[in-house]
């Protein structure tokens, strides 16, 4: 395997699982700085397919050696997303010798994050959104911020920018715990030399990867341990995990949260329909987030935090903060036919699937809320969650689930069942439909929907296109 070039060396780099949110906006990155970028992968779907495609990426479908040995020269860079496995036949290619080879984290720690002010958003729930929130409110209060952030947001241009890499100039980063590569099965956020990190809540997840949930909590501890010095921490006292394991967190700390024997150094309270944060010395800043829920409002209090760190004052925080618009597959509105409103939301794991039904319905009180599931990610494919999701779908008005992605990989009795979900829903009275395919769940979908009606659609995937034709059949009804 070839060492690394420099950043300013590079003049073609090749991406093998472009289409993950993390890779593929560092793929435009580069195309935007005049760098050559070609890659591959399997599943390619919006909103990142379109943002490849606009960023000019030369986009191979499937995995092969050819997509990297058809170059007359080769390129100077591969960089491997962590959904590629060793046996993967361009993977084996890239580390043929004729390659310099790295993984996405690697390439950030080495080229880009020595110097600059590493902020660093981790955390089970709320990372994308507050990492987001965090980049925006920077620059619009005038930081020459960079971030790195995986989802696409409606007030950032883009998802991976890099003004500069001077020591001091801050960058924002979402800190995935999720495995940096198949070599190297650590948290990607474990390559992101923090000096500050946000951590906003710590529940057990990516059930593929982590046994069990002491080893979900070493890998916070780790990204706590690796803060560099003069750094410091912002935490969220209501998870009872977080504030158990920053007990010992020997820096400075920032806690915030919503509930008051807890005495976080920042107390968010509701007044007259509105959210304020109170410090301890009894300073108080109005937050009027546009992202609706507590969960939101915990996300911009910690965004605040961080912003007064780095000089600003409350009300200019806040007043910054309140014009960001949200991220895209965040309770996203994709269109309303006939008086009925479809939102499209990344939630997965039963907790955020329940705060964001709470959060839909607190919003749009009055309309009924129809949601739509399909178990995709790693987790919610198998039976971890499986009473959980019980009590997150019984706060919707009309649950319809999808049969699980592909469960071929994983073992019978560790399989999550929609069916048995469907039964417990309706033990509890509640009445919940089951689906096979995206086209049968549309077409019951669309029947069952009329004026006034909410419909939510939780995947963290594409779905098939799930969204688009519903849209489409409630058009022709």
């Amino acid at each position: 395997m070839a060492s690394l070039p420099r950043f300013d060396q590079l003049k073609h780099v090749h991406i093998t699982g472009v289409c993950g949110t993390l890779m593929g906006s560092f793929a435009a990155y580069l195309s935007r700085k005049g760098i050559r970028v070609s890659g591959s992968d399997q599943n390619i779907y919006p909103p990142m397919s379109d943002v490849l495609k606009a960023a000019r990426i030369e986009l191979m479908t499937g995995y092969s050696a050819e997509n990297l040995s058809q170059f007359s020269t080769p390129p100077d860079l591969v960089v491997i997303g962590n959904v590629i496995s060793a046996s993967n036949p361009e993977a084996i290619e890239a580390n043929s010798g004729r390659y310099a080879v790295t993984s996405l984290p690697e390439a950030m720690e080495r080229l880009l994050l020595v110097d600059t002010l590493n902020c660093v958003v981790a955390g089970t729930h709320g990372k994308t959104t507050t990492s987001s929130l965090l980049a925006f409110t920077l620059r619009r209060l005038g930081k020459s911020a960079n971030y790195f952030i995986g989802g696409v947001s409606a007030d950032l241009p883009h998802s991976f920018q890099v003004d500069s890499i001077e020591p001091g100039v801050p960058f924002v980063l979402e800190g995935d715990e999720y495995d940096t590569a198949y070599w190297d099965k650590v948290p990607k956020f474990n390559h992101y030399l923090p000096d500050h990190v946000i951590l906003t809540s710590i529940e057990y997840d990516h059930a593929d990867i982590y046994p069990d949930f002491d080893a979900v909590k070493r890998a916070f501890r780790g990204l706590m341990e690796r803060i560099r010095p003069g750094g410091h921490l912002i935490y969220c006292s209501d998870d009872d995990t977080v504030t158990e394991m920053t007990v010992h967190f020997p820096g400075k700390k920032y806690s915030y949260g919503s509930i008051a024997d807890k005495r976080p150094d920042y107390l968010l309270m509701e007044q007259d329909g509105a959210y304020v944060l109170v410090s301890q010395d009894g300073n108080r800043v109005k937050l009027a987030p546009q992202l609706p829920g507590k969960h939101n409002a915990l996300n911009a209090a910690a965004v605040l935090i961080e912003c007064m760190n780095q000089g600003y004052s409350a009300d200019q925080a806040a007043q910054a903060l309140a014009q960001f618009r949200g991220v895209k597959r965040r309770q996203e509105e994709r269109g309303e036919v006939k008086g009925v409103l479809v939102i499209d939301d990344f939630a997965h794991h039963p907790t955020a699937v329940r705060e964001t039904i709470l959060a839909l319905k607190r919003k749009y009180a009055g309309r009924r809320l129809i949601t739509v599931f399909e178990p995709r990610s790693a987790t919610s494919r198998r039976k971890v969650f499986q009473n959980d999701y019980v009590d997150a779908f019984a706060h919707s008005d009309l649950p319809f689930i999808a049969v699980p992605f592909d469960q071929s990989k994983i073992a019978v009795g560790d399989q999550f069942s929609s069916q048995e979900l469907v039964k417990d829903l309706a033990d509890r009275n509640k009445s919940a439909y089951l689906f096979q395919s995206a086209d049968e769940g549309v077409e019951s979908v669309a029947r069952i929907a009329r004026t006034g009606d909410v419909i939510a659609v939780l995947s963290n995937g594409g779905f098939d296109g799930f969204i688009a034709k519903l849209l489409k059949r409630l058009e022709s009804l």
